[in-house]
């Protein structure tokens, strides 16, 4: 076992092992539910070194794992080599598997917020039935994609919302599965 600490320690390896450690502590916080692997974002339009759509502690932690043991195998098995030629090997080598993980990742990451229906309110919509009351009515509402949806709708007041009726949605009701409206010249 002696040997394997001498080789993790010596130089190129030794360049990745602390960063190994810490990446290994912040999975473990992680685990316990200290740490959100997600909270770093994940964008998708470049990202970090160009691994975009998958979180850059992710990318990070690939980089360095496979960063530490290419240069551990390669300082190890290429004695003849010079450590420098071997670090940027190591690098490449992690560079290039990280990649090919972003890949084949980004196919099984959501790529955006699930759509819910909350994302209407405070849109605009127009009543499609002959009256809104507090029990009844249905809307036409756009959203931004283009699309259209019919949704029920109620009013807490005692407004003239009848069919044609321009109204503003302010507020779903999980529970009833409707949107509370306003006429919308009430709402500006």
């Amino acid at each position: 076992m002696g040997g394997f600490f001498e080789a993790a320690l010596s130089f190129p390896a030794v360049i990745f092992t602390p960063l190994l450690v810490v990446v290994i502590g912040y999975w473990l916080v992680v685990i316990v539910g200290g740490a959100d692997p997600d909270g770093d974002g994940g964008d998708t339009d470049g990202g970090f070194l160009g691994f975009g759509g998958v979180p850059a502690s992710v990318v990070l932690s690939v980089l360095v794992a496979v960063a530490w043991f290419a240069a551990l195998a390669g300082g190890e098995l290429l004695g003849a080599v010079p450590a420098g030629l071997v670090l940027a090997g190591a690098i490449a080598v992690a560079w290039l598997v990280a990649r090919l993980a972003v890949l084949l990742l980004r196919r099984f990451l959501p790529t955006g917020a699930e759509p819910s229906r909350a994302d209407f309110v405070g849109m605009t919509c127009v009543v499609r039935t002959g009256r809104v009351t507090a029990t009844f009515g249905q809307a036409e509402v756009h959203s931004p994609d283009g699309s259209s949806a019919l949704v029920q709708v109620r009013q807490a007041g005692n407004d003239d919302l009848r069919a044609g009726t321009v109204a503003v949605l302010y507020d779903f009701d999980a529970d009833g599965e409707f949107f509370w409206i306003v006429p919308a010249d009430v709402a500006l």
